[in-house]
């Protein structure tokens, strides 16, 4: 099934008319590149030592929450290589000889990127094996008693696999992968860094405040900090004289309901909903889900992980409880008997 846009603002998801804008704000060089400093400084090395021995870099998976900036990576190794980069995505690959077809137009030390690697079916997967491992393509030709096997060679290539979950890939595929890389949420500073950066690009004037505030309420994802940033311009347009400062930025993200913890409406509705229709919980997820109109997938895999990681909530075996600081951020009141009832469930699986 074909995976939806998700149309919250604060979403990491990218919206398909992004995809322009967003290219143009996209580095094309290691020194361009902000953040992820270990994995540029090793891939530095794997590409240069492949280059010295004319040789095809090892396979490369990347894995990390959406919007930290695994395609641009992958464009960034293909351009440092001087090597061409074919685009495709798991799902766009449904049989096995859409997979040939892409393979054999590669050139030697081409790059083939796939994005969201792990939703790649299971027969085509198969057929990646010996692909990545000894560049070829085996076919089983005619059936029955007379069936042979053919194997097509195929020119030196690397393939590039960006994923969100890692988890979801089969070892055999995993293993296959000579380098691994897990991107990490960005500081501050470094999105700071990378906004000031797109603002040039788009010729928006912003000062180095604003910038900081914007940085703050981005999640450590830089495709938020981005989009922040056009929607700013857009109040600094015609709301504004044209420069976005601090105090626009403040205004511009209230009036889209984003909040100093960069929680939007979806995420304190999902917070209220827990502490005043079920007592701070626990909630099973599906009743959580119908009680606020949302998807039980779409809480579980968008919303949850931001609130997990800010210590808003807890999943525990009876279901999701919400901890003392989402009653503080939302200002709701927490008696000392809800402590301790709500610190039961949450020492009994230690917040799992």
């Amino acid at each position: 099934m074909e995976e939806e846009f998700d149309e919250r603002f604060i979403s990491s998801t990218k919206a398909p008319e992004e995809v322009d804008v967003e290219n143009s704000l996209r580095p094309t060089t290691m020194d361009e590149y902000v953040g992820q400093e270990k994995i540029k400084n090793n891939l530095e090395v794997y590409i240069q030592a492949a280059k010295k021995r004319d040789d095809a870099l090892d396979h490369v998976l990347l894995y990390g929450p959406a919007g930290l900036g695994k395609t641009t990576l992958a464009h960034i190794i293909a351009n440092e290589l001087g090597v061409q980069i074919k685009i495709t995505s798991g799902p766009a690959i449904e049989k096995v000889a859409d997979l040939a077809s892409i393979l054999t137009n590669l050139n030697k030390h081409d790059v083939l990127f796939i994005d969201e690697i792990h939703r790649i079916p299971r027969s085509v997967e198969e057929v990646l094996y010996p692909a990545m491992e000894d560049y070829a393509l085996d076919f089983i030709l005619g059936k029955g008693p007379s069936a042979r096997t053919m194997r097509l060679k195929l020119q030196p290539f690397t393939l590039i696999g960006a994923t969100t979950k890692a988890g979801a890939l089969t070892g055999p595929l995993r293993d296959r992968f000579g380098v691994v890389c897990r991107l990490e949420m960005y500081t501050v500073q470094e999105l700071c860094t990378i906004i000031k950066r797109s603002a040039g690009i788009l010729n928006v004037n912003i000062d180095e405040e604003a910038a900081m505030e914007l940085a703050k309420r981005s999640r450590g994802t830089p495709r938020i900090a981005n989009r922040f940033l056009k929607r700013l311009r857009d109040f600094a347009e015609v709301k504004g004289s044209g420069k976005i400062d601090v105090e626009l930025a403040r205004q511009a993200l209230a009036a889209l309901e984003v909040d100093d913890l960069s929680l939007d409406y979806t995420d304190r509705k999902v917070l209220e909903t827990l502490i005043d229709k079920f007592h701070g919980g626990p909630a099973g997820l599906d009743t959580l889900a119908a009680a606020t109109g949302e998807d039980a997938n779409t809480i579980e895999d968008v919303y949850e992980p931001y609130l997990i990681q800010l210590g808003f909530i807890a999943r525990t075996p009876r279901g999701r409880v919400a901890l003392p600081n989402a009653y503080k951020h939302l200002g709701k009141k927490l008696s000392n008997d809800k402590l301790a009832y709500l610190n039961m469930f949450i020492d009994s699986d230690d917040n799992k």
